[in-house]
C-alpha cells in the first residue's frame, strides 16, 4: 500500500523550492527547440551480418567523465559519419545509408561534463530503492505500459506504434550483431483474459520461435548470473505489490521488422564502442494498439525537477517483473547522464523520461529524454568509479531517430 501512495504522489505533485524561506512552486515545462535535419543520402547494399556476437553485461574501456571532458565537439564531416546509419532487415540483408546533416549548431569546444550537487539518499548504492509494479491498474496502463522486453535480454520502450527505442549493445557489440538479433523479437506485456490459453488462429509458434524464446530465457539466466549494475547486491523486496488479481500479466511476442543503429556506434569508426552511440530503434512487423511515449530532447538537469529521472525495465534478477526506479543525475555531459539509479542487467535499453508541464497547457506530459546504457567504469580524478550510464537525446540524436520512425525529416521540425 505505502508503494502504491509513493507512486501517486510522485506522479501528481507539483515541484517547490524554499527561497527566502517562502514555499515557491517552480515552473518545469518542454522548451520546443528547432533541431538539426538530417536528410538521407545514398543507400549502399552490404554483406549480411554473421550474428555471432555474444551480449555483454558491462560495456568496458568506453569513453568516461574526463574522457568527455577532453573530447573536442565534432565537425560536420565527423557528425555525418557518425550519423550515417546501418539498417538489418528480417531477412537477413543489410543496407548502410548516408544522411547529410544540415543547420546543425557546431560548437567546436570541448565536451564538457559538469557536476550536480547530491541531493538525495538514492543515488548512493546498497540498499535497493526499485519497485517491482505487480498491479495491474499499473501495469499495463501509461506509462509503465510503454516498457517492453527484447528477447536479447534487454529492456527498451515504444516510441510510435511501430518503433521501439532500445541500447545498440542489446543488439550488436560494435563489430557485429548479437547471435539472437537475427530473429529479434519484441514482448509487450498484456492481460490475460478467460479463455486466453486457447491461441488465435494462426498464432501457433514454429519450432524456430520456440528455440528463439528459449534462447531468450537462456540469456536472461545468464545475466541473472553475471555481474550486477552495483546496486541490487542487497536486494529489499520492496515493491507496489495489491491483492492478486484474476487476470494475469503476459507478453505478446511481435517479430522485428528491420534495426537501425548509427554508424558511431560501430568501432571500426571510432576504434572502440562510443557510448554516445548506443542507442538503436527496432521497427515492429505488425503495429500495437498501446499508448507509447512520445521522445523529447534532453534537457540540462538543472531544468529537471530535482534533476530527477525515471525509468522501468526488466531487471533480470526480478524474473517476470516490471521494476520502476527514480533518482538524481550525479554527472553529466553534453551526451550523457551519470547516476546512480539502482538497476541490474535486463534493464538496459529502457527509456529514461521526465514529467513537466506541455508548453502554456497546465497539462503535464512525459516524454523520453534518454536511453540507459548501464553499468560502467569511468576514469575520476585518476581513480576508477562505477556509475550507471544513460545516452542523452540531444537535438541530433532527436532528428536522426525521429527520420527513422517517419522515414523523412519533414515531420521532425520540432523536439
Amino acid at each position: 500500500m505505502m508503494g502504491q501512495v509513493l507512486l501517486l504522489l510522485l506522479f501528481s505533485t507539483s515541484v517547490s523550492s524554499l527561497i527566502n524561506g517562502i514555499n515557491v512552486e517552480q515552473d518545469f515545462s518542454w522548451q520546443l527547440k528547432k533541431v538539426p535535419r538530417i536528410v538521407k543520402g545514398k543507400t549502399l547494399s552490404l554483406e549480411s551480418p554473421k550474428f555471432e556476437a555474444s551480449a555483454k553485461l558491462e560495456l568496458i574501456g568506453v569513453c568516461g567523465i574526463e574522457c568527455q571532458r577532453r573530447l573536442p565537439g565534432p565537425h560536420l564531416s565527423d557528425l555525418q559519419e557518425l550519423l550515417s546509419y546501418e539498417t538489418v532487415f528480417e531477412n537477413g540483408t543489410r543496407t548502410l545509408t548516408e544522411v547529410n546533416v544540415l543547420e546543425a549548431e557546431i560548437n567546436p569546444v570541448a565536451n564538457a561534463t559538469t557536476k550536480v550537487l547530491s541531493r538525495r539518499k538514492r543515488q548512493v548504492y546498497g540498499t535497493d530503492s526499485r519497485f517491482s509494479i505487480s498491479d495491474t491498474r499499473f501495469l499495463t496502463n501509461f506509462p509503465f505500459n510503454t516498457a517492453v522486453k527484447i528477447s536479447t535480454g534487454c529492456s527498451g520502450i515504444l516510441i510510435s506504434p511501430k518503433h521501439v527505442l532500445t541500447a545498440a549493445h542489446c543488439i550488436h557489440d560494435g563489430k557485429d550483431y548479437l547471435k539472437g538479433s537475427k530473429k529479434l523479437r519484441v514482448g509487450l506485456l498484456r492481460l490475460k483474459s478467460k479463455g486466453s490459453g486457447k491461441k488465435r488462429r494462426g498464432a501457433k509458434r514454429s519450432k524456430r520461435e520456440e528455440l528463439d524464446l528459449e534462447a531468450y530465457h537462456t540469456t536472461a539466466e545468464q545475466l541473472n548470473r553475471g555481474a550486477s549494475s552495483r546496486a541490487g547486491r542487497r536486494q529489499k523486496a520492496s515493491g507496489v505489490s495489491e491483492k492478486k488479481s484474476e487476470r494475469k500479466p503476459s507478453f505478446q511476442w511481435t517479430r522485428v521488422k528491420s534495426t537501425q543503429i548509427p554508424k558511431g556506434w560501430l568501432r571500426g569508426v571510432t576504434g572502440d564502442v562510443a557510448v554516445d552511440y548506443d542507442y538503436a530503434v527496432l521497427e515492429l512487423k505488425r503495429p500495437h494498439k498501446k499508448k507509447y511515449m512520445d521522445l523529447g530532447i534532453s534537457p540540462n538537469s538543472k531544468m529537471m525537477p530535482g534533476s530527477m529521472i525515471h525509468f522501468s525495465g526488466f531487471d533480470a534478477d526480478r524474473s517476470g517483473q516490471l521494476v520502476y526506479r527514480f533518482c538524481s543525475v550525479s554527472e553529466e555531459s553534453g551526451d550523457l547522464f551519470y547516476q546512480h539509479c539502482d538497476a541490474e542487467s535486463g534493464s538496459t535499453g529502457s527509456g529514461i523520461y521526465l514529467r513537466l508541464k506541455d508548453g502554456n497547457k497546465k497539462k503535464w506530459k512525459r516524454k523520453i529524454i534518454a536511453i540507459f546504457s548501464g553499468h560502467q567504469w569511468v576514469d575520476v580524478n585518476g581513480e576508477q568509479q562505477d556509475y550507471n550510464v544513460a545516452v542523452r537525446i540531444t537535438p541530433l540524436k532527436y532528428a536522426q531517430i525521429c527520420l527513422w520512425i517517419h522515414g523523412t525529416e519533414e515531420n521532425c521540425v520540432q523536439g
